[in-house]
């Protein structure tokens, strides 16, 4: 670990964010002196971030807490092209009105970690859409694109990988890596931006725009990278079976939420409490310290504090009592995930498998399926290990519904209406 002479720099080390800086003595100089903007960019590819995207915010979220300024870049104009970096193929191409939604929903998540504002370490929010969709093409070559050689960004590993296989790169891809460059240089100009930050997979982009900012304009920037998360198992961060792991509060209930970080494995507990809460790093050494049954305990916290930053601490502490008495007391508790489902639905029976998916408790029926032959699924607490299994009134408690449970950990209600 490199003795970081700014908080910055040491915070980010410190706690685990660091793989790559194009210049880190240089880097370090210029945090210790003065106050820095750097950014990060966000394609709004879904109406929401998942909990991968995380690790991004807590960096502009650290940025900022050590006395400097952090831009959220939103893809307004990428967003119409789609990165290609490290996908098998092209992304799906959405309108303006989709992009223009998307980032609307994702916004909502920035608020919890930054303070936005006027002053000069204030956060800010900028669609790249702003000036890249008024480019005349012929000037962005002549004044932009000479710049690159087809030769270099070949053997980048994000391109390199995808023709290795075989699999189709489109020129619209292509050009990605160009616009973000550009749009490092862009920021400079406009905001005096001298850092781009990203995940390890961005660093040939990010060393695009570090060149192309010397290039065009003759100013020394800067790029950081964090590395490419994944659990002790080896599993992408922010995915389960079940699907993403959604930030925002429409996509994903607050108990699902809570419970996905609840579920951290026994050996990624000190490092995500590092990455994903804002606990001094004494507690964390406490908490991670903690063996057997106490891990427990400390994935308890890990759930709240990270559940806290993103919905609020009302609704973690909401979700954290939730899941105590749905998984310790056994209880039906208020707050699990409902489906509402018409009395006459349940007349003639509704397929177990069926109400599975619609309350998320399983990605497809095939899975569903799967899950209640293995006898990984209990209706009202009890083993259920017909596929065909269905559901009818007589099924409703005193308490107006019917518990769905997939696994030990996984819950929903349906209600009649």
């Amino acid at each position: 670990m490199s003795a970081f002479k700014s908080d910055f720099l040491r915070t980010l080390s410190e706690r685990g964010f660091i793989h790559q800086i194009s210049d880190e003595t240089g880097l370090d100089d210029l945090f210790a002196r003065e106050t820095v903007t750097a950014y990060i960019g966000f394609d709004p590819t879904a109406p929401s971030l998942h909990a991968g995207g995380l690790i991004q915010i807590m960096m502009l979220h650290w940025l900022q807490q050590t006395g400097h300024r952090p831009i959220a870049l939103m893809g307004g104009g990428t967003g119409m092209v789609g990165d290609p970096s490290f996908k098998d193929e092209a992304r799906q191409l959405m309108t303006l009105d989709t992009i223009a939604d998307n980032i609307a929903s994702i916004k909502r998540v920035f608020a919890s970690y930054l303070s936005f504002g006027e002053g000069p370490k204030d956060a800010v929010m900028v669609d790249n859409g702003d000036w890249l969709r008024g480019f005349n093409y012929l000037e962005f070559l002549r004044d932009v694109g000479r710049h690159f050689s087809v030769n270099r960004m070949l053997s980048f590993d994000s391109v390199k990988l995808r023709l290795d296989r075989q699999q189709s790169l489109s020129f619209l891809e292509f050009n990605y890596m160009i616009l973000q460059a550009y749009d490092f240089v862009e920021l400079s100009k406009r905001y005096g931006t001298r850092l781009q930050m990203g995940g390890s997979d961005q660093w040939g982009n990010i060393v695009n725009g570090v060149e192309l900012g010397r290039r065009i304009a003759n100013t020394q920037l800067f790029g950081l990278t964090s590395p490419l998360l994944t659990t002790a198992s080896g599993a992408k961060m922010g995915k389960t079976a079940a699907g993403a792991v959604w930030l925002n509060e429409d996509r994903l209930s607050h108990l699902d939420f809570w419970q996905f970080w609840r579920n951290t494995e026994d050996a990624d507990v000190g490092r995500f409490l590092k990455l994903f809460t804002d606990l001094p790093l004494s507690e964390i050494a406490r908490l991670e310290a903690l063996a057997g049954a106490e891990i427990n305990e400390a994935k308890k916290i890990l759930a709240t504090e990270v559940t806290a930053l993103v919905r609020g601490r009302d609704a973690a502490e909401q979700a954290a009592e939730t899941a105590r008495r749905t998984f310790e007391e056994g209880a039906a508790a208020e707050g699990l995930p409902t489906i509402e489902v018409a009395s006459a639905a349940l007349a003639d029976g509704a397929y177990l498998a069926d109400l599975m998916v619609q309350a998320g408790l399983s990605a497809s029926k095939g899975e569903a399926r799967r899950l209640i032959k293995g006898n990984g699924v209990k209706v009202n607490d009890g083993a259920v290990s017909d596929e065909a299994y269905k559901l009818f009134a007589s099924h409703v408690g005193d308490d107006g519904v019917i518990k769905l449970s997939a696994g030990k950990k996984r819950h929903a209600l349906v209600k009649l209406v």
